[in-house]
């Protein structure tokens, strides 16, 4: 079992608890500009931070194993409080999507049932530039449905690599609880950002 180092974050929401393992980045100094125009940045990331950089935007699936040992580790002691693992389904389109690969991961060594049955009504967008509250509330409104006959009456995990905002786990949540029936929403990110933009 390769477990790393991480640094727990209490992320708030509307969910009962929830902790990211470490922050996404220690560090980002700008480093020039690239031969297209592009501000570059010198990184410096958390050992969890970097795997999953590896796994997500350079594809190495290599990476994955170590952060489902480590988020797996973590886990372990309150597996109890939890019935099911449900991952945010993915807002960009991926040959592998690590969001899957990790939650399948993480269910598999703590004995839990992973189950995609949070589905979206149309097309996402991503949230990332999206700065405005409003906004990014008027993306969400209406965007998740879910399969009660999964949910109803379950201790509810749910799962995102990377919390920024919280804008896409608040609308799951309140989706799991309202119209999923769940009994509870706890929240696990492998990383989360500095700040909320």
């Amino acid at each position: 079992m390769a477990v790393v180092e991480i640094h727990p974050q209490t992320i708030a929401g509307n969910w009962n608890a929830g902790v990211a393992l470490d922050f996404h980045t220690t560090s980002s100094t700008p480093a020039g500009y690239n031969e297209y125009g592009h501000m570059q940045f010198d990184t410096v990331r958390p050992e969890i931070a970097e795997l999953l950089y590896r796994l997500k935007y350079r594809g190495e699936q290599s990476a994955a194993q170590s952060i489902i040992d480590t988020a797996a580790a973590f886990l372990n002691p309150y597996r109890g409080r939890f019935d099911l693992i449900i991952p945010v389904p993915p807002s960009t389109q991926r040959m592998v999507q690590p969001v899957l690969v990790l939650a399948a991961g993480i269910g598999g060594v703590v004995g839990l049932p992973v189950l995609s049955c949070v589905t979206t009504t149309r097309p996402t967008t991503q949230l990332k530039g999206v700065i405005n509250p409003d906004q990014r509330k008027a993306l969400l409104d209406g965007l998740y449905t879910v399969d009660q006959s999964q949910t109803f009456g379950k201790r509810v995990l749910l799962f995102d690599d990377l919390f920024r905002s919280g804008s896409t786990m608040n609308a799951i949540t309140d989706v799991l609880l309202a119209q999923g029936k769940a009994s509870s929403v706890g929240a696990l990110t492998i990383t989360r950002t500095r700040s909320n933009q």
